[in-house]
């Protein structure tokens, strides 16, 4: 038997779900990574790779609507928890990932901290509406003028 918050925690996270795979989501996402992967094989960077732009894109997906939510919608109870991945999918990620593979490629770390910060909270933006392309775009079925005839 499962108390009543059990079955919001379950409700809540299936929205979540949802909310992950929308289309329109989930080609904004492959669009943008499409181009992170395309800048790491055309700009020499020490620090653009391909690991590293799945990694980042992936941690903006996940993160950045819930962390713009917090501080929009001003649930300050959750702000450290938002700054917390905010830090991780920005600079954390970025910083384990080359300390690993190439601690030399560190040395672009303020610099990728900046452009990041942008693309992280942008991303969070665009990617905060919970609906539809539709919705999102203020049409809806109903509301839909008829064809005009010429």
């Amino acid at each position: 038997m499962t108390s009543g918050s059990d079955g919001e925690q379950h409700m809540a996270s299936s929205a979540l779900f949802i909310e992950y795979l929308r289309p329109w989501k989930l080609a904004t996402f492959c669009i943008g990574l499409g181009l992170l992967l395309i800048g790491a094989h055309y700009h020499v960077a020490p620090d653009w790779d391909y690991p590293i732009s799945f990694i980042m894109a992936t941690l903006t997906y996940l993160t950045a609507p819930w962390s713009v939510q917090v501080f929009l919608y001003r649930r300050w109870k959750f702000a450290l928890l938002a700054l917390f991945w905010f830090y991780v999918t920005v600079d954390g990620a970025y910083w384990l990932y080359w300390r690993l593979a190439n601690p030399q490629a560190l040395v672009m770390r303020p610099a990728n901290f900046y452009a990041s910060s942008c693309l992280y909270w942008l991303c969070g933006f665009v990617w905060l509406h919970q609906g539809s392309l539709r919705t999102l775009l203020g049409k809806s079925v109903d509301d839909r003028a008829p064809p005009t005839r010429i």
